[in-house]
């Protein structure tokens, strides 16, 4: 298939899975996004992700990998999708860039709002930690302010992925393999209260138990950690043990890609109080993916975190 056929290919799965939720597709959007990385979209693992909390909705997110090769952020300059502001978001890939080991990357876009995030994903073998992290001049000072929730827990040196949001300016920092003490009720009312967000539901406590891991999202004008969420991988997202709500249950049973494929679900809670799920599946999935463990990014992702 031509590059040319295969963007037309992609584009009108787009489009369609954002139609079953009632969302319009913008070609001026998307296609920019999807020319912009053509080269790699042909090996790339692509994903979507809907969410049912209000800020998402209206909107359709895609994901996709790509490899360590590719300066994402040059590239997203390059094309126009992004531009310069000042702001230490603007360094902060090229920061990690510096001082990191890399596997691959991934980019997040929605149909609506267009480019958004930039994930970072670390070796398997080389988990970076938060002394090395809270060390690079332009990450969020509230990184440092919260490296003792993380420390306190032995989860100081497990990072496993960073997402850079663009549009919100905010980091994810994504911690897997969590032990399974941490998925206890009573472990994850104690997160959220050292982390002064409010209490979970039962609903959210439940599903909490069946999690491989966590994120955090951290911006540049708080010391507070703004959300947390944890993520759960499974086949069937209608067999947890929560009310995911009509408009993911309405596309698990509608969307026709990677039926068989594992799907991600994270149950995230706000700083506010907002609890709220989102979903991730996929176009096209490839056994042992950085992405299968990515978040929905919002903060996550990948992560189509």
């Amino acid at each position: 298939m031509s590059g040319t056929a295969h963007l037309a290919d992609l584009y009108a799965r787009v489009e369609e899975s954002a139609g079953l939720l009632g969302v319009a597709c913008s070609r001026d959007t998307v296609l920019p996004v999807l020319a912009a990385y053509e080269d790699a979209l042909p090996h790339a693992v692509i994903a979507c992700r809907v969410a049912t909390n209000a800020r998402h909705e209206g909107e359709f997110d895609c994901r996709f990998t790509l490899p360590r090769d590719i300066d994402p952020y040059a590239r997203a300059r390059s094309h126009g999708l992004l531009t310069a502001t000042g702001h230490a978001v603007d360094t902060l890939l090229a920061d990690i860039r510096q001082r990191c080991s890399i596997d691959s990357y991934g980019i997040d876009f929605g149909v609506v709002g267009g480019f958004r995030k930039i994930w970072v994903y670390f070796p398997g073998d080389d988990y970076q930690s938060l002394n090395k992290l809270v060390g690079i001049p332009s990450m969020p000072s509230s990184l440092a302010a919260n490296v003792g929730f993380f420390a306190d827990r032995g989860l100081d040196d497990r990072v496993d992925v960073i997402g850079i949001d663009y549009r919100s300016r905010t980091v994810n920092l994504y911690v897997t393999g969590i032990p399974d003490e941490f998925r206890d009720p009573q472990a994850v009312l104690a997160m959220h209260r050292d982390l002064g967000i409010p209490r979970p539901s039962e609903q959210m406590l439940r599903f909490c138990a069946k999690a491989f891991g966590i994120y955090t999202t951290l911006n540049w004008e708080s010391e507070r950690i703004e959300r947390i969420a944890f993520g759960v991988r499974t086949q069937d997202p209608l067999s947890l043990p929560a009310r995911l709500g009509p408009k993911i249950e309405q596309f698990v049973h509608d969307f026709p890609y990677g039926a068989d494929d594992p799907k991600m679900v994270y149950a995230a809670m706000t700083s506010s109080g907002e609890e709220y799920y989102k979903l991730q599946s996929y176009f096209r999935f490839r056994t042992r993916s950085r992405l299968d463990l990515m978040p929905s990014a919002d903060s996550a992702a990948t992560s189509c975190a």
